[in-house]
């Protein structure tokens, strides 16, 4: 019997056809899947990378609730025109205690993986009172009612606590911590502020939304903001690239 003859009993019989597909699918998932049972992580641990402080997860929850992954992405793309706008390109590490992660796949708005420490918190504070105010042919509504809004801390441990079932790894400490943790990092020269930074490195601790009278969802989302791709030094990654 010739090769034609023995193709031809897959293009008369569907039922056959269909097997031979089965059977073809099923073996390209084990190559792919098998492997990854072996590895003892799929995500390269990058030095730098920590969960949220209980501030930054009520600003990232408060970024979800009000639908800003629908028009900004959280992922640069290793192509030479977005590293040149947005900066070093994502690593799957930044995103690792993301639940979920903001990826995006819309950009109405600018990419905002690198969006830390790029402008002021007056910058932001105006953006999301007033886009237009700062960003003239901006299309993004208002969100005024952020810094009238006081944020409500009081079930913080309980999302972190969420987040730890989830694999985050949150201590007990920082748990029982998280109300006070909360606080210290949106006020001003709290006394609690080294011991934030202790359990979370690099925690900016300020009045985020310009009033010191109370904590706001401003406050929250701001300092999510400002936390956003600072964590990983990428000047490490270019010097040993320039050393290679």
């Amino acid at each position: 019997m010739s090769l034609w003859n023995k193709h031809a009993i897959l293009e008369k019989n569907s039922i056959i056809l269909v097997i031979g597909v089965l059977i073809v699918i099923a073996i390209g998932g084990l190559v792919e899947i098998v492997p990854l049972f072996y590895l003892k992580s799929t995500i390269e641990r990058v030095e730098g990378v920590r969960p949220y402080t209980p501030l930054e997860l009520a600003g990232r929850n408060i970024y979800v609730r009000e639908g800003c992954y629908n028009c900004h992405s959280q992922q640069i793309r290793p192509l030479r025109d977005e590293i040149e706008r947005y900066g070093h390109y994502s690593l799957a590490a930044e995103s690792m205690y993301d639940r979920p992660f903001q990826w995006g796949s819309k950009r109405t708005g600018p990419d905002l993986a690198r969006v830390g420490a790029k402008y002021s918190d007056d910058w932001h504070r105006d953006h999301l009172k007033s886009p237009k105010s700062v960003v003239p042919g901006s299309v993004m509504p208002a969100y005024p009612w952020l810094a009238e809004t006081e944020l409500k801390a009081d079930t913080i441990a309980d999302d972190l606590k969420v987040q730890a079932a989830l694999g985050v790894p949150y201590s007990a400490e920082m748990i029982e911590k998280a109300v006070s943790d909360l606080k210290a990092q949106a006020t001003t020269d709290d006394p609690d502020a080294d011991a934030l930074q202790k359990r979370y490195p690099k925690a900016l601790a300020r009045d985020f939304d310009g009033n010191p009278q109370r904590i706001t969802e401003a406050d929250a989302l701001i300092a999510y903001l400002q936390m956003l791709g600072t964590q990983v030094d990428f000047k490490l990654y270019d010097d040993k690239a320039n050393i290679r």
